[in-house]
């Protein structure tokens, strides 16, 4: 057999075993899937499904940089001499193209795991697809970097430019910088997640965080307008969670009048007992009733106590429900609430008698 026909005879057996593999591999995935869609485990079903895609391309990859060396050994053309290289990229792309397709399932996994009340030890959607990103940027640099070295360049050099453009970039974007790391903060204390009400006693900042990016984080507010707030703000600010708060504090002051102030300590008492009755008010916490301060027109009875709700418009019900009760109670016992009165002390009328009056009297 003339070399010609040997060399292209090889190359169609190294066509028809790609294409064997091809399907072969399909079969498997296939039968893989079904398994593993009747298992517990998901790590088997991301594996299987960024499987897909990647596993076609290792083969045809690996059936094309054969069939190109044996043309390579036969031919000896000077451009053949980049097919090793070119295959070895190709196979790092592949297994980039993989690692980052596992990396979108789990992600995809994660965050359907939000929406199953029975899942354990469930992360928030914030920190699942902030740890995402960073490995999707992660793997894309690190990979890049070791193409590199394989094409031939030195990456110590890489690295060296790197650092020195690192740092002239660092003075220029600073406040980019400095909103990137605020992010990166956010992502890993997670002081608030997506959906939590926050405010700052700071500033005028109270809404609901629609949206944490790696430079600015998304607020509605209650008059629902859209707040952009840059990342590096929150690192100086006091931020407080309301949507984590387990109670919700009644602090009110009542005034009743200076002429009630022998039915103070029957009043306190039986407002206390309703409160500790009450199934919204939880009597394990702080609970205090007691006559606190005697006012300019009243005597100021302290109620505080906290409400089990979180919920605001829950707890304003509550809260209209026990001012109403203790109202009725001062009501039962003839006492009324005070309102703001001044008593004017007007001194005795003298009459003055002028002299030429009392001539005329006279």
């Amino acid at each position: 057999m003339p070399n010609s026909e040997r060399w292209m005879l090889q190359v169609a057996i190294v066509v028809v075993v790609t294409l064997v593999a091809h399907f072969a591999q399909r079969v498997i995935l296939r039968r893989l899937k079904i398994r593993a869609e009747h298992t517990t485990n998901i790590w088997d079903d991301m594996l299987v499904e960024a499987l897909h895609g990647p596993a076609a391309a290792l083969i045809w990859i690996t059936g094309i940089a054969f069939a190109l060396l044996i043309v390579e050994s036969e031919t000896e053309a000077a451009i053949f001499a980049a097919v090793r290289p070119l295959r070895d990229v190709a196979v790092l792309v592949t297994l980039c193209w993989f690692v980052i397709r596992m990396i979108s399932s789990a992600e995809r996994v994660l965050l359907a795991q939000q929406h199953d009340p029975g899942a354990e030890h469930r992360l928030d959607a914030t920190t699942i697809t902030a740890l995402a990103r960073l490995s999707r940027i992660t793997v894309l640099i690190i990979f890049v970097l070791v193409g590199l070295q394989t094409l031939g360049f030195s990456i110590s050099g890489i690295l060296a430019f790197g650092g020195i453009g690192g740092v002239a970039v660092g003075f220029a974007a600073k406040d980019l910088l400095s909103n990137f790391f605020g992010g990166l903060m956010l992502y890993l204390d997670r002081p608030f997640a997506i959906g939590d009400q926050i405010r700052s006693p700071d500033r005028e900042m109270e809404g609901i965080v629609e949206a944490i990016g790696w430079r600015i984080t998304r607020i509605r507010t209650p008059e629902k307008r859209l707040l952009y707030v840059p990342n590096s703000v929150f690192s100086t600010v006091l931020v407080e969670n309301i949507t984590r708060i387990t109670h919700r504090l009644l602090n009110e002051t009542i005034g009743i009048r200076y002429d009630d102030a022998d039915r103070i300590g029957v009043i306190t008492a039986q407002i206390h007992q309703m409160l500790t009755r009450h199934p919204d008010v939880d009597a394990d916490e702080t609970l205090v009733v007691n006559f606190n301060l005697m006012g300019p027109s009243s005597l100021d009875i302290l109620v505080w106590a906290y409400v089990r709700s979180t919920e605001r418009e829950h707890y304003q019900q509550v809260k209209q429900q026990l001012l109403m009760s203790i109202y009725q109670i001062i009501r039962q016992h003839g006492a009324e609430v005070a309102f703001p009165t001044q008593t004017v002390l007007m001194p005795e009328v003298v009459t003055v008698i002028s002299p030429s009056a009392a001539a005329i009297k006279q």
